[in-house]
């Protein structure tokens, strides 16, 4: 978890350059010079230096930060991203770990692709991909053999794009995930997401820091009283008959002939736009209402 949090903040700061976090910087040009290796990304006499292949220049900064920013995501999926994303500074910030999971795993592929090489989002994509199936609930022996060998190579295309100085302990630590897999079982039952969760909310109970323990026993306490309180009253709004942030059920006491096969579901969020659809696409939104509905399988079978 953390080793993939540390591994995103090396790839997305350096790919915007940051002045702080990145890790292309004239100490790294210079380690090239001193390794007599990759004489074009050699800084000249005066400290400068040309950007490399994976740098994203900078009027494409801004697409690629705006693509994270007005990406919508389920409710619950992850937290809201686009506060964390600054487009007038171009940069990113406040970042959790979790949210370094989302983006590394299903948004960067996709954020890349139009601002970079083809030969660098190739290598990308792979990374990020490489991380996306180690995270998958069953995994079986042929797969984990075939993601040893596929992040050693990725991790060797990285080389001949990247600064020696990209490569810390984490990103070469990625080589030893595939064992820690095999010996320890699938990610997701060793994560630390929701223990860091509960943590802040631990931490968010203390009021006197300096009795920062029996402030967190006194509020757990007090939580666990009123939650045992409010099952007893019924016509007071609790945490347990309190209805859900995004109520999404349908209305089961509604009467209609169109209820059981079209049922409203859901509500409209935002705006809408309307815009005529071909003859193809109203044949394929038929077929897929008829094979998806449950009403239509007795005269389909």
């Amino acid at each position: 978890m953390h080793i993939e949090k540390n591994v995103f903040d090396n790839i997305v700061y350096t790919l915007l350059n940051d002045k702080e976090k990145s890790k292309d910087n004239i100490k790294a040009r210079k380690d090239l010079q001193d390794m007599d290796i990759r004489q074009d990304l050699w800084p000249d006499e005066n400290d400068d230096f040309r950007l490399g292949a994976f740098t994203i220049p900078k009027d494409k900064k801004v697409t690629f930060l705006t693509t994270l920013k007005n990406i919508s995501m389920p409710d619950g999926y992850s937290s809201n991203i686009s506060r964390c994303i600054h487009l007038e500074s171009k940069r990113i910030f406040g970042l959790k770990s979790h949210d370094c999971h989302i983006i590394m795993e299903q948004l960067l592929p996709i954020a890349i692709r139009n601002v970079l090489p083809n030969q660098v989002v190739a290598v990308l994509v792979e990374f990020c991909s490489f991380f996306r199936h180690i995270c998958l609930k069953n995994l079986s022996l042929m797969d984990l053999e075939k993601l040893q060998k596929r992040i050693v190579t990725t991790l060797c295309h990285l080389e001949m794009l990247f600064p020696p100085s990209f490569f810390t302990v984490m990103v070469h630590l990625t080589v030893h995930l595939v064992d820690e897999v095999i010996q320890g079982g699938p990610v997701h039952y060793r994560w630390m997401y929701f223990v860091e969760r509960l943590l802040g909310h631990f931490k968010s109970l203390i009021g006197n820091k300096s009795q920062a323990e029996r402030c967190i026993a006194e509020g757990h306490k007090i939580e666990e009283v009123l939650t045992l309180f409010s099952r007893y009253f019924e016509d007071i709004e609790s945490r347990i008959n309190r209805p859900k942030r995004v109520n999404d059920e349908s209305n089961r006491n509604e009467v209609s002939e169109m209820s059981s096969m079209f049922p409203r579901q859901g509500k409209v969020v935002g705006g809408f736009i309307t815009f005529p659809s071909t003859h193809l696409e109203k044949t394929q939104a038929h077929r897929y209402v008829l094979l998806n509905c449950a009403s239509a399988k007795p005269f389909i079978e």
